[in-house]
């Protein structure tokens, strides 16, 4: 670890995270900016702790425009309560505040994805500050890490929760088991296109049990898809014992994504038609998309064509792509 590493985390918690009974306060992060010479960045944090048992931490809000994981954890901020649990839970529904403010995939201060920021630097840009202080204060507290995630504006999801394939394969199938027990239509091995910076690798290097979420996208929430998050927080709360009751089970699809084959990125920009559906059984070769160009009528579109067997779980969600944008995702149904 480096010197800049060593020195202390700027943010303050108002909470206590020893202390027993329901707190709701903040993580100030000092800010000083044009309109507010001494100001700060006011993370809404809330702790939740009874007695022994494991410790939960659950985050949403890592983008700022997936929306599934703030409503479910600023209900359950609201409504758990100190009996109703043994050990802790530490809830904190939007990581990356200004950019949950701004309705943006990154912060609006700096431009920083805090899913690519960890493990952050003390003395960094705002949101590595956050990183930081996830890093070093935060996530080692936790045994049990809960990050939602769903597209955002930009991709569109089948709703899945998930895990990664690990090295330590005892910490693998933990984390698949709590997979399992968040009952999810769809639960996913899951494979990053770059695992480099992220809020995962960071938990999952210090040996955390950690799991994620695709709960749709388009920059909203569903009934459908807010109602999948509610109950999947509580069955992994139970999965953990850290709330009593039996998990509320229900049947879901295990998809795996074995390598770069998954993904389809566009070479030109255009306009995309998509043509097929999410949850659409595909074969290698088939046409999944077409992107027209728009600069003048009577050309041809590009074909995009999957390169492996599976179903789309994932597409890009706006009508107009750029070159480099990831156009579909694919996945192979195990079981």
């Amino acid at each position: 670890m480096t010197e800049t590493r060593l020195r202390p985390s700027p943010i303050s918690a108002t909470v206590d995270f020893a202390a027993e009974g329901v707190q709701h306060g903040f993580l100030r992060l000092p800010y000083s900016r044009d309109d507010s010479a001494w100001g700060s960045v006011m993370i809404p944090i809330t702790v939740v702790r009874n007695g022994t048992g494991p410790t939960a931490l659950l985050t949403g809000g890592n983008h700022g425009d997936e929306y599934e994981g703030p409503i479910a954890l600023f209900d359950l901020a609201r409504s758990l309560k100190p009996e109703e649990v043994s050990g802790a839970v530490i809830i904190v529904p939007a990581m990356n505040y200004p950019a949950f403010l701004a309705g943006t995939r990154t912060s609006p201060i700096d431009r920083g994805n805090m899913n690519r920021s960890f493990p952050g630097r003390p003395d960094g840009t705002v949101t590595e500050k956050i990183a930081d202080y996830f890093s070093r204060v935060l996530l080692p507290m936790a045994d049990i890490v809960l990050d939602f995630h769903s597209g955002g504006k930009t991709l569109d999801f089948l709703p899945f929760c998930a895990a990664h394939i690990l090295p330590n394969k005892e910490q693998e199938q933990k984390a698949f088991d709590f997979v399992t027990a968040f009952a999810a239509p769809y639960s996913m091995k899951m494979l990053e296109i770059d695992a480099v910076g992220m809020y995962d690798t960071a938990a999952e290097e210090m040996g955390k049990i950690f799991i994620t979420t695709e709960l749709g996208g388009g920059g909203t929430a569903t009934a459908k898809s807010a109602a999948i998050a509610k109950r999947g927080v509580i069955n992994v709360l139970r999965h953990a014992g850290i709330v009593a009751g039996a998990v509320d089970t229900g049947p879901t699809t295990w998809l795996d994504m074995p390598d770069g084959r998954c993904f389809s990125f566009a070479e030109e920009g255009g306009l995309i038609e998509a043509v097929i559906d999410l949850g659409d059984v595909v074969t290698e070769g088939a046409v999944i998309a077409r992107i027209y160009p728009t600069g003048r009528t009577g050309e041809a579109p590009r074909e995009i064509h999957a390169a492996m067997d599976g179903i789309l779980c994932a597409r890009h969600f706006p009508g107009l792509v750029k070159p480099g944008d990831c156009v579909a995702v694919m996945a192979i149904v195990t079981s």
